[in-house]
């Protein structure tokens, strides 16, 4: 594993460019030829490179995680004057999980030299596409792919930045009890849910967290409902990791403060800063106290760079933390996310930056954290 930060110049990638062309080393076919330079990179011409990614269930408008890796789509092709398409970069949106692997051969077939699948669940999806098409480029969010020289694996330390999530909730409560609704139960989201306790029992060994699955990140009646049921036990913060089903959460704290203004309940939303997900219908308060922001924007935008480089991380796995700001928690919400918040979650980052902190990722660690206390 190494960790990564993202800073290439178009400056350089114009000059590689022009240096591979004078060498007669470019290539305007698609990468499917298999002609590849001396590092075993395809020998594509970055006038022609082209991107492209799959969506898990919860599409590309959730509001999340899909979203974010699709802004980071975006903001590569904008800076690199692509636009949405065939020669530039698009999405094939899945509507449950049998769309995984022919949204996968539609966008290999239209010759995208790299091809990523947003979320764990696509992993089996991914491994069985790059194992066909050896000489195309994948990527995978979120998990670690079994290793092969065309996949590269990108993660995050969802855990570190779930930790100052907990913390932010814990200063934030009136009531001591606190929330989690997860979306599928995996090793991956209990990464959440098991920072989100440790950071919120730093602050305050006594405090009450309520954990609930959905099973389903696409299922928003059932998250307003988990919700419901949630607020009605006394719990005043809601943290969600459920992707479109963790907007149920938000719709039903926007309900229960209209028809109470002054009753205290806020959301911490994921992936992407979900505060206008939290507005209310004349956009004057949101009930969003923070989020827990995962950079797939940045980490897309960065492997492209690379692949478009010459330079694919093919059989790695990347890992964005809060080292290399590759998560984060955000103060938009600047009435309720107070100075006295803000100083604390500085003080808890450096205290992991630095070691101080080891923060769990497993619940068998959590308790071992908590005995620790």
């Amino acid at each position: 594993m190494k960790n990564k930060k993202f800073l290439l110049s178009l400056g350089l990638i114009l000059v590689l460019s022009m240096f591979l062309a004078a060498c007669g080393g470019s290539n305007n076919n698609n990468s499917n030829d298999g002609n590849k330079d001396a590092n075993g990179n395809n020998g594509e011409s970055t006038d022609d490179f082209s991107i492209a990614m799959v969506t898990d269930t919860g599409g590309i408008d959730d509001k999340s995680f899909n979203q974010s890796a699709w802004e980071g789509l975006n903001a590569w092709g904008e800076e690199h004057g692509k636009e949405k398409g065939a020669d530039g970069f698009d999405y094939a949106q899945s509507e449950d999980d049998s769309d995984y692997m022919p949204n996968f051969s539609r966008l290999v077939k239209n010759d995208f030299d790299l091809v990523y699948g947003v979320g764990f669940l696509l992993q089996d999806a991914v491994e069985e596409i790059a194992s066909q098409n050896p000489d195309n480029y994948f990527a995978i969010i979120d998990t670690v792919a079994e290793e092969a020289d065309n996949i590269t694996s990108i993660t995050f330390a969802e855990h570190e930045g779930s930790f100052l999530a907990g913390v932010v909730a814990a200063m934030k409560t009136e009531t001591d009890k606190l929330g989690f609704i997860g979306g599928v139960e995996s090793d991956l989201i209990s990464k959440f849910e098991v920072g989100f306790v440790a950071g919120a029992k730093s602050v305050n060994p006594d405090i009450e967290v309520k954990i609930q699955y959905a099973e389903d990140f696409n299922a928003v009646d059932k998250g307003k409902l988990i919700a419901s049921n949630m607020f009605n036990d006394g719990i005043d913060i809601i943290y969600h990791a459920a992707g479109n089903t963790g907007n149920g959460a938000f719709a039903e704290a926007k309900d229960i403060k209209q028809n109470d203004a002054d009753r205290e309940v806020w959301v911490i939303g994921v992936d992407r800063d979900q505060y206008e997900e939290g507005l209310n219908e004349d956009k004057s308060a949101s009930v969003t106290l923070t989020s827990m922001v995962k950079r797939v924007d940045i980490a897309v935008h960065e492997v492209a760079n690379e692949t478009m480089n010459g330079e694919f991380p093919g059989g790695e796995t990347l890992v964005f933390g809060l080292e290399d700001e590759g998560v984060s928690v955000a103060d938009t919400n600047e009435e309720a996310f107070t100075d006295e918040i803000r100083e604390a979650v500085k003080e808890w980052e450096e205290k992991i930056k630095s070691g101080d902190v080891d923060v769990p990722k497993t619940r068998d660690e959590l308790k071992e954290f908590e005995e620790s206390l």
